[in-house]
């Protein structure tokens, strides 16, 4: 029973809703498979980033910025990605709340005294579980299911 009191509650709800708005919006777009597929591989991919050890995030960027040459890489990447950002503000913005969102996550679990791997499956399962939850309310309510 101690663990169910030190799992936060409230950002875990935050998480539901925010990955919720990205299913509903998906299941707008009446996007084929393969993109789910790809959403749910991103979406691991940010939580196992944000998870992780700041010692290994730490022993890449030092892979990435290793030469002049993938350091100039690196900065026109950047450059583009402002462009991108500038450009289609809003989806900018949806992304960020997403990205917000899991870091805050995070920052609850580490300092709940959850290891990487609890924080990471917890966060992960309640995540995919926002984004079916969009997409089954997008349906309902599109499809009429309940009236």
């Amino acid at each position: 029973m101690l663990i169910v009191k030190r799992i936060p509650w409230i950002t875990l709800g935050l998480l539901i809703l925010t990955y919720g708005t990205l299913g509903w919006s998906l299941s707008e777009a009446q996007s084929p498979w393969f993109v789910w597929l790809v959403l749910v591989m991103s979406l691991l991919l940010l939580v196992g980033t944000l998870t992780a050890p700041y010692s290994t995030l730490a022993k890449y960027s030092v892979v990435l910025l290793g030469s002049n040459t993938k350091t100039f890489v690196a900065a026109v990447l950047g450059a583009f990605l402002f462009f991108m950002m500038l450009a289609w503000f809003r989806i900018f913005l949806d992304t960020l709340l997403i990205v917000a969102s899991a870091i805050l996550a995070r920052i609850d679990f580490q300092s709940a005294g959850f290891r990487e791997g609890q924080a990471f499956v917890v966060t992960c399962v309640f995540s995919v579980a926002g984004v079916g939850l969009g997409a089954f309310a997008y349906t309902a309510i599109t499809q009429k299911v309940w009236f």
